[in-house]
């Protein structure tokens, strides 16, 4: 049996995963890299980690999160992380990690920033897509 547990919730729209425990080379990557490609698969296109109760992360761990994070963008979707550990924090801090996602440490502020960036960008595509000219 694997020593992460994932639980997984959806609020408006966005797919939370609750990750308790630890993420590391073996059957708990493995089982996050499941867990990611079926959501994938089912169409899932915003996806928040929270990972207020992960107790260790190593560097296959880490290499997990940045292959969840390939997997969704290369789906037009996205990754985003609540509630980092101060471990954690310091090792994405150490690799230069925290430049790449976008972290919460708000639950409410999370799910917000998918709703912002998704309005942003069909509001984009209206504009893109209006044809307007000034005669």
């Amino acid at each position: 049996m694997s020593k992460l547990i994932i639980s997984k919730r959806r609020i408006d729209g966005v797919m939370i995963l609750d990750l308790e425990g630890g993420i590391k080379l073996g059957e708990e990557n493995a089982y996050l890299h499941n867990t990611i490609r079926e959501l994938v698969t089912a169409g899932e296109k915003k996806v928040l980690l929270n990972l207020g109760q992960v107790t260790k992360i190593d560097s296959s761990g880490m290499g997990e999160l940045i292959a969840a994070w390939t997997t969704l963008q290369k789906a037009g979707g996205e990754v985003k992380l609540l509630h980092l550990t101060h471990g954690v924090e310091q090792l994405m801090l150490l690799t230069k990690l925290l430049t790449v996602f976008e972290t919460y440490e708000d639950e409410t502020d999370a799910i917000a920033s998918f709703k912002s960036k998704t309005t942003d960008q069909v509001d984009a595509q209206i504009w893109k897509s209006a044809d307007v000219s000034f005669s």
